[in-house]
């Protein structure tokens, strides 16, 4: 910007303009300022009035010159009003506040109206970094110096500027802090340009010029805030659809963590959970509905509420993922999920699983080997038309599994499988209880609170008990053949154990007739082989008879002269939970558990 009229020659520039509009005929100086005719508005020197659509001749100028060189002379007499405007009264107006300095000390040449209305009047002459010390706070000073050097603008974007009056030229308007008489802080954009101040000796000169841009920053801030409540009301609701406080089976060891990703609204619909079926198995399950945002949070809980339901059925992982195919398809057939579903038998000492899209189980052997529990895997949820399949692994004590969700393994820059192996590399290291499994996992994946995606994490271990705790972890079982003696041999043998256990009298005695009634409905209603198997826990007293009839009881209500029908009655009555299940080999296992005196069901 060059202010080529700006210099102590004012006054003499103004004197000049208004000795050339003196010249100028009486006509032409009524035009000066005025917006030009349009030129679709000029046919042949005459124009149109709007109000009556008459033909208005256009006056004749001096020296007998009309239309379009008439024009032409109009236009070169708004220029040369242009060029007559005072920089004093070009920059006054302006809205927005103006400092124009010059030489390297950078001493005041002119402040606006604007500027000093907010920051009150300076004085001409002095040093900016006394004259103008906002601009110093504001740390302008240097930019200035680089501007001076460098002769190419700069600028800063909305800084905070304090105290600012509510009604000041300056400042954005606010009915409501104007009414009140208050203050209030404003942010403007400094922007400052190089000059060449003209006269006798060319300066160069810096004007700084602050648009206010409060109402845009405090939108900005507005919607900042609107989303980080969004965000938080998102993540509440993911949080609540996840367990609050995971089950804590008797023979594992679970930690699980969720970590949001990003710092939008938009969470995703990652889940996990903990369920404990009864005789001492237990159901683990990780899953990711695609996409972000409540809806896919929405799918989420649904999900996770109906795997909750499915597994009370006890059924084979497979089974439960197909039910949940069919179900996701009907929730929403444009979302897709992925999930594995896990069950541990402590008895069996086996993982079994089924996996529908997502990414492998890594489970760790007591000897450290690490690997992938993949050999069962189908499409995600809601595609439809596949048959699932499970799947199982050794998982005796000693070991240990990670169950986990694409955010922790997957990167822009990277190929999926090398998280993968990255993670197998850290599992295979990571030591100490579930949740410090959980947080070093986290730190070697390199998962931080910047993180752009979703984790979920599942660690469990099957720890190996020694000493005191192993004698709380008991197992005895007892084939039977059928017929006549196989009811005293259970009562006698189920007698013997609860003994050897020193379980007091009562519970020993609710233990026996369990074993009874059990294994005579197994010997009215199912066929051989047949198996009574009790154990023991730090919690409960299980009770479990399996044979090979695939026909599941169930309770009802016998009549006052039925001879049989009230065993599983008597099972619900006495016991604290009871349930039954298919094997897979076939046939099906029905079992009850007693919790022991002194401990939490849990």
């Amino acid at each position: 910007m060059n202010f080529t009229r700006w210099s102590a020659r004012l006054p003499g520039t103004q004197r000049r303009a208004a000795a050339r509009a003196a010249r100028r005929p009486p006509e032409a100086r009524a035009s000066v300022g005025a917006v030009p005719t349009a030129r679709g508005e000029r046919h042949g020197g005459a124009s149109t009035t709007p109000d009556t659509g008459e033909a208005e001749r256009e006056p004749e100028k001096p020296g007998g010159r009309t239309g379009p060189d008439a024009g032409a002379v109009g236009a070169v007499d708004g220029i040369a009003a242009l060029d007559a405007l005072s920089a004093h009264e070009l920059l006054g107006h302006l809205p927005a506040l103006v400092a124009l300095v010059h030489g390297p000390d950078h001493r005041v040449a002119f402040v606006n109206g604007a500027y000093a209305a907010a920051f009150g009047p300076r004085s001409p002459g002095a040093p900016a970094r006394e004259a103008l010390p906002e601009l110093a706070e504001l740390g302008l000073l240097p930019l200035m110096d680089q501007v001076l050097r460098s002769g190419r603008p700069r600028t800063v974007k909305s800084r905070r500027v304090d105290g600012i009056p509510a009604g000041s030229p300056g400042a954005s308007p606010n009915p409501r802090t104007a009414a009140a008489g208050r203050t209030r802080p404003g942010y403007y954009t400094f922007t400052c340009t190089p000059i060449e101040l003209s006269g006798p000796r060319p300066r160069r000169g810096v004007l700084v010029f602050a648009a206010d841009v409060t109402d845009q920053v405090e939108a900005a801030e507005r919607l900042r805030a609107s989303e980080r409540r969004q965000r938080e009301a998102a993540v509440t609701l993911q949080r609540s659809l996840l367990p609050q406080q995971l089950e804590q089976p008797d023979d594992l060891r679970v930690a699980a963590t969720y970590r949001p990703g990003g710092i939008d609204a938009a969470v995703g619909g990652d889940w996990y959970d903990v369920i404990t079926l009864g005789a001492g198995r237990t159901a683990l399950v990780i899953g990711d509905v695609m996409g972000r945002g409540v809806r896919a949070a929405a799918v989420m809980g649904q999900l996770r509420t109906a795997v909750r339901a499915y597994a009370r059925l006890d059924l084979p992982p497979h089974e439960v993922l197909q039910l949940l195919d069919g179900l996701a398809a009907e929730i929403d057939p444009n979302q897709i999920a992925t999930c594995v579903y896990a069950v541990h038998d402590p008895n069996e000492g086996r993982l079994a699983y089924a996996s529908a899209g997502h990414l492998p189980i890594l489970v760790r052997d007591p000897d450290g080997t690490v690997h992938r529990a993949d050999a069962s895997t189908g499409p995600p949820l809601g595609t439809g038309g596949w048959l699932h399949t499970s799947a199982s692994v050794p998982f005796g004590p000693g070991s240990s599994a990670v169950l986990y969700t694409d955010g922790l393994v997957e990167r822009r820059d990277a190929d999926i499988d090398q998280g993968i192996e990255t993670l197998e590399d850290a599992f295979a290291g990571a030591t100490g209880s579930p949740q410090i499994v959980c947080d070093r996992l986290q730190r070697a994946l390199g998962i931080t609170a910047e993180h752009d995606d979703d984790v979920a994490l599942l660690v469990l271990q099957h720890p190996v008990r020694t000493g005191a705790e192993a004698e709380l972890f008991h197992n005895a079982a007892l084939e039977l053949l059928g017929g006549t003696e196989a009811a005293p041999r259970a009562r006698a043998f189920a007698s013997g154990v609860l003994a050897s256990w020193r379980f007091p009298p009562d519970l020993r005695d609710l233990g026996v007739l369990a074993a009874s009634e059990l294994v005579a409905n197994s010997l009215q209603h199912g066929t051989p082989p047949m198996c009574l198997r009790l154990r023991r826990t730090d919690r409960r007293l299980i009770v479990e008879v399996t044979d090979g009839d695939d026909h599941l009881p169930r309770r009802r209500r016998a009549e006052p002269g039925d001879e049989n029908g009230r065993g599983m009655s008597v099972i619900a009555t006495i016991a604290s939970a009871w349930g039954s299940r298919r094997t897979p080999g076939g046939g099906k296992a029905v079992w009850c558990e007693f919790a022991l005196p002194g401990t939490d069901r849990g």
